[in-house]
């Protein structure tokens, strides 16, 4: 199973890019963690936000493969427990699937995205900073790999 990010985004703190790389050198080699960046979209005049949320959409689908199962991130879908999580991965990498979680920009995703995810999952009911929200997940995908080998990180 391969897995990569494709994050709407800016340049981020050095603080996220520090943490994020943490846990995301702490995963599987075979899953072959990825992030791939999709600049954010200028948002200048009338009608500009949602010619931004367009392109950036636009963008983000030319990156995805037919074949890859498609994660948004998104504070109205499922909330998931860190076991939750885990089972899931597992469901997904027992398929065989390669997965493409996304971090939409700042104004949320277009709604042609949004309907190309297979699943749609909160961090949380808060709106998350974009940066921390990377955090957050590649710490999520660290806590469900220790529970899918029985490592002792998660002590739930």
């Amino acid at each position: 199973m391969h897995i990569r990010l494709i994050a709407v985004s800016d340049r981020q703190p050095a603080w996220v890019g520090d943490a994020f790389h943490e846990y995301v050198r702490r995963l599987p080699g075979q899953w072959r963690f990825r992030l791939d960046r999709v600049s954010t979209a200028r948002r200048t005049g009338a009608g500009s936000l949602s010619h931004a949320v367009e392109a950036e959409g636009h963008l983000v689908l030319k990156q995805l493969k037919p074949t890859e199962t498609v994660v948004l991130l998104d504070e109205s879908g499922t909330e998931l427990t860190s076991e939750g999580l885990s089972v899931q991965l597992g469901d997904w990498q027992a398929a065989g699937s390669d997965l493409a979680f996304i971090i939409g920009g700042p104004d949320g995703v277009s709604a042609e995205c949004a309907r190309r995810a297979d699943f749609r999952w909160s961090l949380s009911r808060l709106t998350l900073p974009h940066g921390l929200a990377r955090v957050v997940l590649a710490e999520q995908l660290y806590r469900a790999y220790t529970l899918l080998q029985g490592h002792p990180y998660h002590r739930g």
